[in-house]
């Protein structure tokens, strides 16, 4: 029996996945990879960190959890496959089932492959601008890219940089290039930056970067970058503002590259990628693709999206590889869009849908935010603030998000679990988590978000967001705000809304301070607002009619405080 030859174009994340697969399978197989880069199996998401220079040496990116450097002699000894670096694959001919192909000596050659698996990766978003073309524009997309920006933030202290973009990769380049004494500024077009956020946890986010120094400008993009000799002199923003700078990070995002599987006509979808079903098969029943040049399910909404990350690309490939040797046998069932991010100090995370994209994929959705330490104040407790995002009607847990300096990941992981299972607020309210104090609350902060957000569900608490409450205070209507919490907690810190210190301890007492009329609207808060939801269950049973909660209470308002 001949041996099957499985060719894979593509060697960073879902190529050498699906190529490893794919020999582990089949040990008579012939697996072939190409790859246009001299590296192979880059860990391409600690790129910031590298250029940050929390680790010198570069090969860290490149090796095994033992430490071995995964390069051709090692694909070759380890897994049986042979890897063909600096080799760019420049043409499918789907009908001979033939790949062209030409590497960095110039030297040409053709693949004929059986199944041909498709791993393209993406390419960064650069928009038409002036000056894109200077000496001192760079994006973070591959491992030269960080070879140039860990070159220049040896010797870049007391430079000034600009990144154009605050998602994922901006801010991450942010917090890299300020620990090297950079002095940085992120430009966002939108009006916040993590887009996958919503407001009330971005602006957060926002605040503790430039806490750090950082300088964080929303809202608007830039019209050009501006040169001198050839060089990144600085950026001219639309609005009209100049910055200097010595560096520019395009950080806009990223593109599926399909340019190869366009030319050979394989189906494209709607967000530019190339459209494969759950087995990863594309239009063409030889070829499989996965990784960033693919579109995948969102498992909430049925609908397809573009998730260009290392973890699913990963999952994509080993699908791919399995399938493409034994035949369609495993499925990849989709995304519920889960990410994680460090941001100096603080952590941003979120899975599934946000409370603006659920309500654009036309869910009615209740939402809840919470804020409390991450364990025990006695086990060096850090601060969280999340958002759970429910569907009104059936309680089914849509999305979740958390930030701060706690442990951000075990929630989003906890969340993830509970979210792609479709369990609902209730199942969340009661899950069975292993507790210790070093590790969290007796009632982990994700249960605690369950059980708020189940008594809101309920009718028990009438909670508004930090956004709402502010909304509420712009619009000048007769409003009393109480501030539930204990005298020095208050000249620590205040809002500044004109609010009335009462202790909860106290209020029973003090009832009749309050106003007369008992249809009157009251904000009631507190740190984290479990007491302003004691203290909205006390006024309630006062004959009080219009209580509400500030959600998250001081430590999740985003906005300016007194002090």
């Amino acid at each position: 029996m001949v041996p099957k030859r499985i060719v894979v174009i593509g060697g960073t994340a879902a190529g050498p996945k699906a190529a490893a697969r794919a020999s582990r399978l089949d040990q008579n197989a012939e697996v072939i990879l190409l790859q246009k880069a001299p590296e192979l199996s880059m860990a391409s998401c600690g790129y910031p960190y590298y250029v940050s220079g929390m680790f010198k040496e570069r090969e860290k990116l490149l090796c095994t959890p033992a430490g071995v450097v995964r390069d051709p002699s090692f694909f070759a000894g380890a897994k049986g496959i042979t890897a063909m670096v600096n080799t760019e694959a420049v043409r499918i001919d789907r009908e001979a089932k033939v790949v062209n192909w030409i590497n960095a000596a110039g030297e040409t050659g053709m693949l004929a492959y059986d199944k041909l698996i498709l791993c393209t990766g993406s390419v960064p978003k650069m928009p038409p601008i002036p000056g894109r073309d200077l000496q001192g524009v760079t994006t973070l997309n591959s491992m030269a890219d960080a070879d140039r920006m860990r070159a220049w933030a040896e010797h870049g202290r007391g430079k000034r940089a600009v990144i154009v973009g605050g998602g994922l990769i901006g801010m991450e380049a942010c917090e890299a290039l300020h620990e090297s004494g950079v002095h940085v500024t992120v430009v966002e077009a939108l009006p916040q930056v993590l887009g996958f956020l919503d407001t009330e946890l971005a602006l957060l986010v926002e605040n503790h970067a430039r806490s750090k120094g950082a300088d964080i400008l929303t809202g608007t993009g830039i019209a050009a970058i501006e040169g001198a000799d050839g060089r990144v002199a600085g950026v001219r923003l639309a609005d009209g503002r100049q910055l200097p700078c010595d560096l520019v990070v395009m950080a806009i995002g990223v593109a599926p590259n399909t340019a190869l599987a366009k030319e050979a006509g394989l189906e494209i979808g709607r967000f530019g990628g190339i459209v494969v079903n759950d087995f990863m098969g594309t239009s063409d029943p030889d070829i499989y693709a996965a990784g960033d040049c693919v579109e995948v399910t969102n498992r909430l909404t049925g609908a397809k999206m573009f998730a260009p990350y290392g973890d699913l690309a990963n999952l994509e490939g080993r699908v791919a590889g399995e399938n493409a040797v034994l035949g369609d046998t495993v499925r990849f069932p989709g995304t519920i869009g889960s990410g994680i991010c460090k941001v100096f100090d603080f952590t941003a995370a979120s899975t599934g849908l946000s409370e603006r994209r659920a309500r654009e994929a036309g869910f009615d959705v209740v939402t809840v935010v919470n804020a409390s330490p991450d364990k025990p104040g006695f086990m060096n407790a850090k601060p969280l603030v999340s958002k759970m995002i429910a569907d009104r009607a059936t309680g089914r847990i849509l999305g979740f998000a958390c930030v701060g300096q706690g442990d951000v990941n075990r929630q989003a992981s906890e969340m993830a679990v509970a979210v792609a299972a479709g369990w609902t607020v209730d199942d969340m309210a009661m899950a069975d988590l292993p507790y210790a104090p070093p590790y969290s609350q007796a009632i982990d902060h994700a249960i605690a978000t369950a059980h708020i957000l189940q008594n809101k569900m309920r009718g028990l608490m009438t909670g508004i967001s930090a956004v709402e409450a502010k909304a509420l205070f712009d619009a000048g209507g007769p409003l009393y705000v109480l501030d539930v919490r204990g005298p020095e907690e208050f000249k620590e810190m205040r809002l500044g809304r004109g609010e009335t210190l009462i202790p909860l301890g106290q209020l029973r007492k003090r009832v009749s301070e309050l106003p007369e009329d008992k249809n009157a609207t009251i904000l009631s808060f507190c740190k984290v607002s479990m007491r302003g939801y004691e203290a909205q269950r006390i006024l309630e049973k006062e004959g009080y009619t219009d209580v509400r909660v500030m959600e998250g209470g001081l430590m999740a308002w985003p906005f300016a405080k007194e002090q």
